[in-house]
């Protein structure tokens, strides 16, 4: 009967030992927490630059909330803000504190505005100064000194809330033409900056904005910013003909008054090589009155196109492959696309160009040239068809 009360005694004792590390523990925790984030807070001010404007960074129990950002971009870059965000909260990890790297659990920004630009050579540029040069000047530090590996930053997700990304493409109007997408919802995981090592995975869905109709676009899948390497799934519905006309027609040709696009297409680069089989649909399209019986549309005949689509209730579907090396600097992504297409649709609409597929076959090794071949094929045999004369 006496080894009652001892036995109680033993329970409430390890109780009190369990409660006292769980408090520990907690105690430990947060204020583990606060100082990750005040050490995250310094990085944050380091990493804006001086051409960012903040409203109020706050300390919360579990974040870094930065209120009113702006970066300005510079005097060459086609908007004045190259990314403003109402609200940005950054949740640190506590595994910052015992890692030779900084480490950031989640990344929430809520009503972004991203502007980005794509040059002439076709090379797209996010967040200049910020992301580009300091990613080249970092990496070659890396190399030259461990220490420096410090001061890479992991993060393990990135999340943008009802954002606005404003595209400007110089590859084929300028000034560059400007694509606007809306309603952005956006995850990124596994990210390392300003380095941009390793494999990050996204996914992307918003509304492209259109002159007579607003379209939908959805991204998944994942890039390797080193190597260049990345497999990604883009699928685009009802997207306005009239914006999307300066990919499709060529010099002298008359435009689109009105128009769907759809388009379903599998990217993948590996070792530079660009492999990306796709399916376009084309629906309920009206083109500009044109004058003279040789006009086209994409290089081909209008009235091969016009009476194809009277016959299939407007619409007009093609599969295609864009094949090429990504390193070539004589290869265009543009005009790939485009002849591939082309080509696609002339034997949609029974065209037969002989020598067309052979040199569109070539695009990937031989770049502007063959895309310049093809076309100078199509249009010879085009005047042949039509009874056309070559301009003097």
């Amino acid at each position: 009967m006496r080894e009652i009360p001892t036995v109680i005694g033993k329970h409430k004792r390890l109780k009190l030992i369990a409660l006292s590390i769980i408090v520990v523990l907690i105690v430990g925790g947060i204020i583990g927490f606060r100082v990750a984030v005040s050490v995250l807070k310094g990085k944050i001010v380091e990493a804006l630059g001086p051409n960012s404007e903040v409203r109020d960074i706050r300390l919360g129990w579990s974040s870094v909330n930065v209120e009113g950002l702006l970066i300005k971009g510079p005097s060459w870059w086609p908007e004045a803000d190259v990314l403003r965000a109402e609200r940005v909260a950054v949740v640190p990890s506590l595994r910052s504190l015992i890692s030779r790297q900084y480490r950031v659990r989640s990344i929430t920004i809520t009503k972004p505005f991203l502007s980005a630009l794509r040059t002439k050579e076709g090379k797209l540029l996010i967040l200049p100064g910020l992301l580009t040069e300091a990613a080249a000047e970092d990496q070659a530090d890396t190399l030259s000194s461990p220490a420096a590996a410090y001061s890479m930053v992991s993060i393990g997700r990135i999340t943008l809330k009802d954002g606005v990304v404003e595209l400007y493409d110089a590859t084929v109007t300028q000034p560059p033409l400007k694509i606007r997408m809306e309603q952005i919802k956006a995850t990124i995981r596994g990210m390392a900056v300003p380095g941009l090592g390793g494999k990050s995975r996204f996914e992307l869905a918003g509304v492209v904005k259109g002159v007579q109709r607003d379209g939908q676009i959805k991204m998944e899948g994942w890039v390797e910013v080193g190597t260049r390497n990345s497999s990604v799934k883009t699928e685009l519905r009802s997207v306005d003909l009239v914006i999307l006309q300066p990919y499709l027609i060529k010099a002298g040709e008359k435009g689109v008054q009105r128009g769907t696009f759809d388009l379903d297409l599998q990217s993948d680069v590996s070792n530079n090589q660009l492999k990306a089989p796709g399916k376009a649909t084309i629906s309920d399209m009206e083109l500009v009155e044109a004058e003279g019986g040789f006009d086209t549309f994409m290089g081909l005949p209008r009235r091969a196109m016009l009476a194809f689509l009277l016959r299939n209730e407007n619409k007009i579907t093609v599969d295609f492959v864009l094949e090429g090396d990504i390193d070539n600097p004589e290869f265009s992504l543009n005009q790939a696309f485009t002849t591939r297409l082309a080509l696609a649709m002339a034997n949609v609409l029974g065209l037969n160009f002989p020598g067309m597929a052979k040199d569109v076959g070539t695009l990937g090794q031989k770049g502007g040239e063959a895309v310049g071949q093809a076309a100078k094929s199509t249009g010879g045999w085009l005047r042949r068809l039509f009874g056309g004369k070559k301009k003097p």
